[in-house]
């Protein structure tokens, strides 16, 4: 009820729900500890989320549902880890996140902070089950530079060879957290270094062909469908010459007439 008055409000751009495993049913406050309560929160998410999914979409804001990991007892076969609070949530939601630490980091012993993999297992609104690779810093939050040197690296603007670490034909640092402090303690190369990541970004954004095969279609008329995809074949084999990996695509259909012009 409380956010479904803050989204109504319209005053709100983003709410996050922290968590929802921690939300507690009045008859599970009230009542004994022990005390069954089966379904109960299942079926409060359910009927929250059938009200606040309209809302939402209306006033243009953002709902962030943060969960935690539970797992199934006596599960033999298959992946025992759910989610609790029933299966609407993850129904209701367009983009759900797979969220897990990786690896601690340390600095002389210390933990600094924590690489993080991000997976997206649901997506309604691009390609799902992508993923990605970050530091997340005690007092800090997600590294920048952390970020910045491995791409920098993915795209060869930084060298790596070994544990050194390369640029501009000169040694930088020896091991990652060393090259991360480097463009800490040298913004002006740090800036440099974005400037070369951002000229070539479009390396990283192996979705355009895809998108621009299907406006062609839209244009050119669902009769043309093969010399698309035939187009869209020759794009991907130029991606895969010059050292990159292409995504996997899925082939041009009648669906793709609903793709609007202007996209």
């Amino acid at each position: 009820e409380i956010v479904e008055a803050l989204v109504r409000s319209g005053a709100i751009d983003v709410i996050v729900v922290d968590s929802v495993a921690a939300l507690a049913p009045k008859a599970e406050i009230e009542g004994d500890m022990g005390a069954s309560h089966v379904g109960l929160q299942a079926r409060l998410m359910s009927q929250a989320l059938r009200k606040l999914a309209g809302v939402i979409s209306k006033v243009n804001c953002v709902a962030i549902f943060i969960n935690q990991l539970r797992e199934k007892v006596g599960v033999m076969f298959g992946n025992p880890e759910t989610t609790p609070g029933g299966r609407a949530l993850k129904f209701y939601a367009s983009v759900r996140l797979d969220i897990r630490r990786v690896e601690s980091l340390k600095v002389g012993g210390e933990m600094v902070g924590s690489h993080t993999r991000a997976k997206v297992v649901k997506n309604k609104i691009a390609p799902p089950f992508r993923e990605a690779e970050f530091d997340i810093m005690y007092g800090e939050g997600i590294s920048r530079v952390g970020e910045l040197l491995d791409l920098a690296v993915s795209i060869d603007v930084i060298k790596k060879s070994g544990a050194w670490f390369s640029y501009d034909g000169n040694r930088i640092a020896q091991g990652r957290d060393n090259a991360k402090q480097f463009l800490k303690d040298n913004p002006e190369i740090a800036q440099q270094i974005e400037q070369a990541v951002m000229a070539n970004k479009e390396k990283f954004n192996f979705g355009r062909n895809l998108k621009t095969a299907k406006t062609k279609t839209v244009k050119a008329g669902k009769a043309d469908t093969a010399a698309v995809e035939e187009e869209l074949s020759e794009d991907i084999a130029g991606e895969m010459a010059d050292g990159l990996k292409p995504e996997a695509r899925t082939s041009v259909s009648s669906l793709d007439v609903l793709v609007d012009d202007d996209e």
